[in-house]
């Protein structure tokens, strides 16, 4: 009995999303809509499919209504506020170098200097004294016992050696 007043009740009133957008419609942001031209300021792709400037101010439309007579009649800044109503940038503008590269050599440099103070300190600090077995005297015994045991007489340490005059071959 229960449960079918309980299904009763859901069909007199279905679900959807509707319901919820209403209750939280103050927060719905309105997207974007990607079927129509946008656009886009890049060397590439000189000529955008649309203007820079969609909603034009009364003084941008009377200098569109201007741009329609002769243009000799406009001035230089009349004619810069035209093409800056059609794109964004100039060309010369695009093409102007950032600094961002002082950003990167800056930012690098650091890094550099951190892992160096690092190192220093884990040498200082970490690691032990360089061991006994990387000296120079230590190194010509290892050598001069591979040499007496004959260690790789084929292609190693040993074929180098000459026995008979006690030195390296030449």
């Amino acid at each position: 009995m229960l449960a079918s007043r309980a299904c009763s009740l859901i069909g007199k009133r279905a679900f959807s999303t509707s319901v919820c957008m209403r209750a939280h419609g103050h927060g719905i942001v309105k997207a974007e809509d990607f079927s129509v031209p946008a656009y886009i300021n890049c060397r590439g792709t000189p000529l955008p499919d649309v203007d820079y400037t969609k909603n034009l101010s009364s003084e941008q439309k009377a200098l569109k209504e201007k741009e329609k007579a002769s243009w000799t009649a406009l001035s230089v800044d009349e004619k810069v506020e035209l093409y800056h109503i059609k794109f964004d940038q100039t060309y010369a503008e695009m093409n102007r170098g950032s600094r961002e590269w002082k950003t990167v050599a800056g930012v690098s440099f650091f890094f550099l200097a951190f892992s160096g103070l690092l190192f220093i300190w884990q040498k200082k600090y970490i690691l032990g004294p360089v061991p006994h077995t990387l000296s120079d005297e230590w190194v010509a015994m290892q050598t001069k016992r591979m040499l007496d045991l004959r260690v790789n007489p084929v292609q190693g340490m040993s074929s180098k050696w000459d026995y008979e005059k006690n030195e390296w071959k030449k």
